[in-house]
């Protein structure tokens, strides 16, 4: 299956094969990718009951304004899932050296303009932080899924910068979550990727 449809701005993460080099390639190429990272993925156990055939390392492409198909995702490539995560708002955003992280939230529940606006300063006020954003998933390869993930809408993705380790990025976002957890607003971690190399 080709995935063919609307997409905005936000990521797209594929799990990274040996038979995924005409994909990089594709991206490499294709204006609508602004860059792309090989990374490695870590899931909280919440999720697993709803994404179970997860992989360990993904391609990671930001993509911008793209009105067709980002490119030759295909059903073959190990029934592994690819996740596309649209940016519907951004809450905070600040310019940054590189990008070391990126810390995926899921919110149970709905919340207002005054909650955003919380989070929004909350997020401000961490240095490292350098974006925050409303999204939303979609799901390729996902007809053998058992359950539907119900907070597809309620995402929250976080963009962290610097040269820190991995570890110290993820107690960093926990500190995050902490603090908006805080404020009355519950956030469950979804999945985190580490960054390991930039491709584009």
């Amino acid at each position: 299956m080709e995935y063919s449809g609307s997409l905005s701005t936000g990521y797209i993460c594929s799990p990274h094969e040996s038979h995924y080099d005409e994909l990089i390639d594709y991206w490499k190429k294709c204006p609508d990718v602004i860059n792309m990272y090989f990374v490695t993925a870590t899931y909280s156990e919440e999720i697993l009951p709803y994404f179970p055939n997860e992989a360990n390392h993904y391609v990671l492409a930001s993509f911008v304004n793209s009105s067709s198909k980002l490119g030759m995702i295909k059903e073959r490539i190990d029934n592994k899932l690819t996740f596309i995560f649209n940016i519907s708002n951004s809450i905070f955003e600040k310019a940054y050296d590189k990008l070391n992280y990126i810390s995926i939230y899921f919110m149970k529940y709905s919340y207002g303009s005054n909650e955003m606006s919380d989070i929004a300063n909350i997020i401000a006020r961490r240095d490292r932080v350098s974006k925050a954003s409303l999204a939303n998933i979609q799901l390729l390869n996902s007809g053998h899924l058992r359950f539907v993930f119900p907070y597809s809408k309620n995402i929250l993705v976080l963009e962290v910068d610097g040269e820190k380790t991995h570890q110290s990025d993820q107690k960093y976002c926990e500190r995050t979550r902490r603090d908006v957890a805080r404020r009355g607003i519950a956030l469950s971690n979804l999945i985190s990727l580490s960054i390991l190399e930039k491709l584009k």
